[in-house]
């Protein structure tokens, strides 16, 4: 079967776990390269092992192959991918983003997959967005969300040097794809690294403001909690099995405090799937598995003659 060729660079966590993903169920991508700065880096010693083409050459290496990648996935660093994305432009290789530069076209797989299939650069959000995202697009699609806050709390453990380097670029990005893809007026994110031990998984609470008239309308309240099931059975069946809620919707009477709107609170859970980082590390579990969604969907709709999947899972 025809497959695109793959490159990821960035040997760390977030890049080996989403290896395996590939290696292991994508359906339209071979990943071929990985590339980093390391020699002594242990991402590339275990993509070596699985056959793939390594390098400690960085991106200099990797677009000087003869054989270029047909799509490249970042996992480096928001600076890193900001510095690296116009050479892919410039290559014609579309590129996938895992760190929070905010370079390219948002994308949360299951809210905006068809209008972000078609740009040369796809950023991935963070970890927080695309597990809150999902539930403010949701509401938002039911009711007007004047603001929309969500608070994500990571194991310690699962928090690498880029998750600990870019803290600040991600509350930014992940408030403005709040706006931008989940359809808030509004947007807050707040991150908490959890130093509990055993780690504990990733959970996640989003918040919104909603008209105060929902408190008092039964049907719209069902209207939400049903759009709200229906995106959490959405993410689970595609591409994350481990997303769960924790508990039904709660809907909270209007507030001074909250500008005179009631609120809706939706309680998440992520446990990982195990390809490669802990099942409680949900944060890189669902990024990567959001990413290689993305690249089955761009592989077969733009670089493999005669795939179109848009309207499906890829896998």
């Amino acid at each position: 079967m025809l497959k695109a060729i793959a490159a990821i660079v960035g040997p760390g966590n977030v890049g080996t776990d989403l290896m395996y993903k590939l290696l292991h169920r994508s359906k339209h991508i071979e990943p071929r390269y990985m590339v980093g700065i390391d020699p002594a880096a242990g991402g590339l010693a275990r993509a070596a092992a699985e056959g793939l083409i390594t390098s400690d050459r960085g991106v200099d290496w990797l677009l000087a192959q003869d054989t270029p990648p047909d799509i490249v996935f970042e996992a480096t660093s928001a600076s890193v991918h900001m510095a690296n994305a116009p050479r892919y432009k410039t290559a014609g290789i579309p590129a996938i983003d895992l760190t929070p530069a905010s370079v390219g076209q948002y994308c949360v797989p299951s809210v905006n997959m068809q209008q972000s299939i078609g740009s040369d650069n796809v950023s991935m959000i963070t970890c927080g967005g695309q597990a809150t995202v999902p539930i403010v697009s949701a509401i938002s699609s039911v009711v007007p969300v004047e603001y929309a806050e969500i608070v994500s709390s990571l194991a310690s453990q699962s928090a690498g040097r880029g998750t600990r380097e870019n803290i600040d670029e991600f509350t930014t990005t992940t408030s403005e794809a709040l706006v931008n893809v989940g359809g808030a007026g509004k947007g807050k994110a707040i991150i908490v690294l959890n130093p509990s031990q055993p780690p504990p998984a990733m959970r996640s609470t989003v918040f919104c403001s909603i008209p105060t008239e929902v408190v008092e309308d039964r049907s719209l309240r069902d209207k939400i909690t049903e759009s709200v099931h229906k995106m959490v059975d959405a993410m689970r069946s595609t591409y994350e099995p481990g997303y769960q809620l924790r508990s039904e919707p709660q809907f909270d009477p209007p507030k001074d405090i909250w500008n005179g709107m009631a609120r809706v609170a939706v309680f998440l859970q992520v446990i990982g799937s195990s390809d490669y980082v802990p099942a409680y590390a949900g944060n890189m579990d669902i990024i990567t598995a959001a990413a290689a969604e993305v690249g089955d969907q761009i592989a077969a709709s733009r670089i493999i003659p005669g795939k179109e999947v848009l309207n499906g899972p890829a896998a």
